[in-house]
């Protein structure tokens, strides 16, 4: 029983690890986004979030190199689960936004988000310790 409690506290871990990331991003776009009032190519929009998620994982790794996740197999399970966690999460975070009447990223939609938590959740897969 010890085990799962483990597993799961390591699931939600990764996945807090993934929002705060996504969160600081968003914070990021948001400062600039007066800037970036003009309407952006969608594939080059989620180029860009990819390449965020690769950076943010980077930076993640070298704050901390050890993976939560003990074993080969949990962490197949994290990569494939933990990104669709958190673009719903954001998803969720963006149709609050939406309500209240606030100005939306394409990071507050679920696709965006899931590119963005899958590219470094494959960065902390393939080189974390």
């Amino acid at each position: 029983m010890e085990f799962i409690f483990e597993i799961i506290f390591q699931f939600i871990g990764e996945i807090v690890l993934q929002l705060v990331f996504e969160l600081l991003a968003e914070l990021g776009w948001r400062s600039c986004m007066d800037t970036l009032r003009q309407r952006s190519n969608s594939v080059f929009s989620a180029f860009g979030h990819m390449l965020l998620g690769l950076l943010a994982g980077a930076i993640s790794l070298w704050l901390s190199p050890h993976l939560l996740m003990p074993g080969y197999g949990l962490r197949i399970a994290n990569l494939i689960v933990t990104p669709i966690a958190a673009g719903l999460l954001m998803s969720l975070l963006g149709t609050w936004r939406r309500r209240r009447g606030q100005a939306l990223l394409r990071l507050d939609r679920f696709i965006y988000a899931y590119l963005f938590a899958f590219a470094m959740a494959l960065v902390r897969f393939s080189f974390g310790t």
